[in-house]
Order: C-alpha cells, then structure tokens, then sequence
C-alpha cells in the first residue's frame, strides 16, 4: 500500500464555530457549513494520524484514531486501506478482508485498492480471485504504480504454479521499473526453477543491490549458489541466514537437511 506521505503535525480542532451572542447583521451573509466536508476532512485527519502511529509501532492508539476516522465518515477510502493494514498486522485477517474488499468496493476502479485487495487475496489462497483484481488496477489509466501491481500478480502466479505466466508477468513489471525489488526476487526464483542458475544469480544480485534482506533471499541464494558449484558462496549465504533470521523456518530448514 502507498497511500500520500502522512502529515508531521495537526492543529486543527473541527469543531462548530461560535459566533457569540451577537447574531450575524443582515449585511453580512454567513456562509452555510458544509457537513459532509466537514466529516470527510476530519476523517482524513485521523487517518493519517492512524497512520503515523502505526509506523510508530503505536498499534493500539493507531486504531483508535482509523476507527474515528471511520465514525466521521464509513465510506473513506483510505481509512478502510489502514485499518486493513493494521489487522493484517496483528494477525486478525477476517477484519483485514473486511476493509480491503470495502476499499476496493467503495473505488471499484482503483489501482491502489484492487491491488491491495488482490495481494490479500493471494496471501490467501484465493489466487483467481485475486488475479481478477489485478487486472483491475491495471485498467486505472491513472494508477501511478502499475509495476506493483503486475510484480504483485506474478508473485501470485507463481504461487499457483503457473511459472511461464508468472515470469511474463515479471519481465514486464521489470520492463517498467527496474528496480521493482519484489520482481527482482520472484522472477530469481522463477529462474532457479527453470534451471537457469546463472540468470536466476544475476537477478537476485540485482535484487540484493535494492531490496530489503530477507531470509526467502538468502535461502534462494544459497540453493542457487550450490547449483553452481560454489560452495564457499553457499556456506556464506547459510551463515547470514543463521545470523540475521535464526528463528526463521528457512534457517530451520538448513537444520532439517543436514
């Protein structure tokens, strides 16, 4: 999810404006509140307070702010876009599809909602369904980032065992930014099942010269490693396996064989 960078400070009391006990003079027309503008506005304040707390770690607080949020206005979008993030967090996933599928009802053509819905629903399990609204977010000619989309697609294809469609998928998220980290380690493993150990290395260097470690990379590494006859360059990826994520099922997994 990219929603807009999350505002620094707030010092705006939404409030009903009190004008004293003088009534307004037959000169000077008041203008008409706008309720509803009101409400959206003060649901987009505690969004992005929401949202500040929880990349904090404030999980508790965060919520408190996304469900006001939500009480100012139900239908905000990108209230429904954090508070799912935030149960998806914590692990309550029946709350997390709850707001990205009304995310994504509420923006039926938006790019940034299907995708987010549709990445949710590759996690899963549900990958035609989230296919489905993939293609979605590609349809929005104003989605300013189809390469997660189409990198987020692949991965899902992938998952599904459909690997020639998955690495079309890939290229093309490639084709359109380089550097899209989460293609770059996908379309590696798509290689390595291929057998094209050097091209399967050559794009998780890549990968690793962009993206965040992590120990699916590291294990990738090591396997792809062995399959070149490098042994020094597996064991090294094993040891910053063991190091950096002991407790990960992939270094547990180096345990199992041995």
């Amino acid at each position: 999810m990219r929603l807009e960078a999350v505002l620094w400070a707030i010092a705006i009391a939404l409030s009903s404006l009190s004008l004293g006990a003088c009534g307004p003079s037959a000169s000077a027309p008041v203008k008409k509140r706008d309720v509803n503008s009101e409400r959206t506005e003060a649901a987009r304040i505690h969004t992005e307070l929401g949202q500040k707390y929880l990349q904090q770690g404030k999980t508790e607080v965060a919520l408190e702010k996304l469900n006001k949020a939500l009480q100012f206005d139900p239908d905000y979008v990108d209230a429904h876009t954090v508070i799912a993030v935030l149960y998806e967090s914590i692990n309550d996933l029946p709350k997390a599809e709850e707001h990205y599928r009304r995310a994504a009802q509420l923006k039926p053509k938006g790019g940034a909602e299907n995708n987010n819905y549709g990445r949710f629903l590759c996690s899963q399990g549900h990958y035609a369904q989230a296919q489905e609204h993939f293609k979605k977010a590609l349809a929005d000619p104003f989605y300013d980032t189809p390469a997660l989309a189409m990198s987020n697609a692949g991965t899902c294809l992938l998952q599904a065992g459909k690997r020639d469609e998955a690495e079309t998928m890939l290229r093309r998220a490639l084709a359109l930014t380089p550097n899209e980290d989460a293609a770059l380690l996908a379309l590696s493993s798509v290689l390595y099942d291929k057998g094209e150990y050097l091209n399967a290395r050559a794009f998780l260097q890549r990968y690793e010269a962009v993206g965040r470690t992590q120990p699916g990379a590291l294990l990738l590494g090591r396997n792809i490693e062995l399959r070149l006859g490098n042994a020094k360059g597996a064991s090294e990826y094993s040891r910053r396996l063991l190091r950096e994520f002991p407790k990960s099922r992939e270094a547990l997994s180096l345990g199992a064989q041995g």
